[in-house]
């Protein structure tokens, strides 16, 4: 499967659903602090690679096409820099609130070995509901490096606490060792939007495959027609 990537993204931008079947294309954000695996689990979620190492995140848009329920649907995914929180206020770039407003659905990621970045986890949703008020937009929270037990600072029953606060459904993973939760996260997530895409799509279809009415007066003078010729049948029949 070919995953297509623009590097150091400065705005967002889109391929055209056309390069799809389907011409149906999903919209995910991934957003969380610095240093807890939002590349990698990208990537990971992509390609079933892991890589350790990545240099700074400035942000990049991956593209590809994956199946849900035997359809064939575009995917982008929109890796997102590091966000900080400065007293009470959370540190979004330009970026990061662009990708948020872009996006069909978000995924909210903490380490489980950094305390501070599961904390800016409420403060995110907040962002994402405040900047989609008129929408439920699915929004998941996914704690990553659950292979480091030796410096884990957040347990699972916290995050699944908060999930269940928020409304949100929960997954621990590992970038590092576990493509098989990572992919059932994302694909759990896709199914959720598309469904929500369906019921516009089927009442495209359907409007195009409802015939045009024919007019109401060719109707009724078919009936009068019909009428007439009736009554004259009784006519010669009574005779």
């Amino acid at each position: 499967m070919k995953m297509r990537l623009i590097q150091n993204m400065s705005t967002i931008a889109e391929y055209p659903a056309t390069e799809c079947p389907s011409g149906r294309v999903i919209k995910i954000a991934v957003i969380g602090g610095s240093g807890v695996g939002k590349t990698a689990l990208v990537v990971r979620f992509l390609t079933r690679r892991f890589i350790g190492d990545y240099e700074r995140n400035a942000g990049t848009l991956y593209s590809r096409q994956i199946q849900i329920d035997g359809e064939q649907v575009a995917i982008q995914v929109q890796d997102t820099p590091g966000v900080q929180v400065n007293g009470q206020n959370l540190n979004c770039n330009e970026q990061v609130n662009r990708s948020i407003q872009w996006a069909d659905a978000v995924v909210l990621v903490y380490s489980i070995t950094d305390c501070k970045s599961f904390e800016i986890i409420s403060h995110l949703h907040q962002q994402v509901r405040r900047t989609h008020a008129d929408s439920r937009i699915p929004i998941i929270i996914v704690a990553n490096k659950a292979d480091l037990l030796h410096v884990k600072q957040v347990e699972p029953h916290q995050g699944q606490k908060l999930a269940n606060m928020l409304g949100c459904t929960f997954y621990e993973v590992s970038a590092s060792e576990n493509y098989n939760d990572i992919y059932n996260a994302f694909h759990v997530l896709c199914k959720e939007i598309s469904k929500q895409q369906a019921p516009i799509n089927t009442e495209k279809r359907r409007s195009s495959l409802i015939p045009r009415p024919k007019s109401p007066n060719m109707q009724d003078l078919k009936r009068r027609f019909k009428q007439a010729l009736s009554a004259k049948v009784r006519t010669v029949t009574s005779v």
